[in-house]
C-alpha cells in the first residue's frame, strides 16, 4: 500500500519552505526589475559610453642637405602633418643657430625653385622621410624695410641740393643767381613723388611672405640715391638754364607729371583693395575711378603712370641726368610688365589677352 505523507512532516515543511522561498525571490527579483525600469525612464535613456578614438599620427622626418656638398646637415624630427615649411625652418634654426630662417632656402630638387614657406609638409611627403637641399640665401631684409630705405633716401638728398648746401655750391654764386620758378616746382614734384611712394609702404601696399637679400637694397639703393644726386645737382645749380619753351612747357609737363601721380596711386589702392577682399580668381578690373580706365588697355597700368611721370619730369626740367634716369628706368619696367603680363596671360588669358604689358599697342 502507498504511505501517505503526512503534510506536517518535515519534509513536507522543508518543501513548503523551498517553495515559498522561490516565489518571494521571484517576487523579489520582479519590483527590482520594475524598481530599476522607473528609474531609467525617470532619468532619461542611458547613452553607451563612447569609444575611445585611438588615432594614430604619422610623423615627418626632414633631412636638410646641403646643397652644394650633398652632405647631412641635420635631421629635423617628429613634424607633425599639418607643419608648414617655415616650421621646419624654425626647427631647423633651433638645431643649427647660425642660419636664420629668412636666409635658409630649401629645394625640393637641387636645381629646383625655392619653396615657400607657406606650403605644407604632407604635400611634399612620398614617404615618412622627407630630404630637403638647403642654400644660404646670405642676410635678407624685409619688403618694407627695403622700400622704406629705397625712398627715403632720394627724398632727403634731394633737399640737401635744393637748400644749396655750402659743401655743394659756391655760397658767392647762389646768392647771385635768381632761382628760376621751375625749380622749386621739380622740388616739390620730386618730394611729392617719393612721399607717396613711403606712404603707400606703409599703408597701401601687401606684400607677399619672404624677404630680399641685402645686396639687392644696396643695389637698388645706389640706383635712386646716385641718380638723386647727379639730377638734383643740376637742377638746383645756381647756373641752372631754365626749359627751351619757358612756362608752357613747364605747366603742361607738371599738369601730366600730377596726373600721372595720381594714376599711379588709384591703380595701387585698386590692386591693395582687391588682395585684401581676397578676389584672386579674375584680372584686376577697373573701377568708377577714370584713373583705372587704362586696365582695359594694359595690363600693369602702375608702370605705365610710373613711366609717364619720370618722362613729364624730364620735359618740366628738360636736364640730361633726368632724362637717362628715366631712360633707364622705363627700360626695367618694361622688363618687370612683360614678366607679370606672361603670368597674366597663363591664368587669365581670354580675358588679357587683347592687352599690352606696359605701354598700349607697343608693349
Amino acid at each position: 500500500m502507498l504511505k501517505r505523507q503526512n503534510p506536517s512532516s518535515p519534509e513536507h515543511s522543508r518543501e513548503l519552505a523551498a517553495d515559498g522561498g522561490a516565489l518571494s525571490m521571484s517576487h523579489n527579483d520582479s519590483r527590482s526589475v520594475f524598481n530599476l525600469s522607473q528609474l531609467v525612464l525617470s532619468a532619461g535613456q542611458i547613452k553607451p559610453s563612447p569609444a575611445l578614438k585611438h588615432s594614430k599620427i604619422t610623423y615627418f622626418e626632414v633631412e636638410i642637405v646641403d646643397v652644394q656638398s650633398k652632405k647631412q646637415i641635420c635631421i629635423v624630427d617628429k613634424v607633425s602633418p599639418a607643419s608648414t615649411l617655415l616650421d621646419v625652418k624654425h626647427k631647423f634654426h633651433k638645431a643649427c643657430p647660425q642660419w636664420y630662417p629668412s636666409r635658409v632656402g630649401l629645394q625640393l630638387e637641387r636645381n629646383g625653385p625655392f619653396l615657400k614657406d607657406s606650403i605644407s609638409i604632407q604635400s611634399l611627403a612620398v614617404s615618412s622621410i622627407i630630404t630637403l637641399y638647403f642654400t644660404d640665401l646670405g642676410q635678407q631684409v624685409g619688403w618694407t624695410t627695403f622700400f622704406l630705405t629705397e625712398y627715403t633716401g632720394p627724398l632727403l638728398i634731394y633737399l640737401l641740393f635744393y637748400i644749396r648746401l655750402s659743401t655743394i655750391y659756391d655760397q658767392v654764386e647762389s646768392r647771385k643767381n635768381f632761382r628760376h620758378p621751375v625749380v622749386h616746382l621739380a622740388c616739390f614734384c620730386h618730394c611729392l613723388h617719393y612721399i607717396r611712394h613711403l606712404l603707400e609702404t606703409l599703408f597701401v601696399h601687401k606684400f607677399s611672405e619672404g624677404h630680399t637679400p641685402l645686396k639687392n637694397m644696396i643695389k637698388g639703393c645706389a640706383f635712386y640715391w646716385g641718380f638723386t644726386s647727379w639730377m638734383a645737382y643740376y637742377i638746383n645749380h645756381p647756373r641752372y638754364t631754365p626749359p627751351s619753351f619757358g612756362h608752357k612747357q613747364v605747366s603742361y609737363a607738371a599738369l601730366a607729371f600730377l596726373m600721372c601721380e595720381a594714376g599711379n596711386h588709384f591703380i595701387n589702392v585698386a590692386l591693395a583693395h582687391q588682395t585684401n577682399s581676397g578676389n584672386r580668381t579674375c584680372f584686376p578690373s577697373p573701377t568708377y575711378n577714370p584713373f583705372t580706365w587704362l586696365f582695359l588697355l594694359v595690363s600693369c597700368p602702375n608702370y605705365t603712370y610710373e613711366a609717364g611721370s619720370w618722362i613729364s619730369f624730364t620735359v618740366m626740367t628738360q636736364t640730361l641726368p633726368v632724362g637717362i634716369f628715366a631712360f633707364l628706368l622705363v627700360i626695367q619696367m618694361s622688363l618687370w610688365a612683360q614678366k607679370k603680363h606672361k603670368l597674366y596671360l597663363k591664368r587669365f588669358y581670354p580675358e588679357v589677352g587683347r592687352r599690352a604689358a606696359m605701354i598700349p599697342i607697343i608693349l
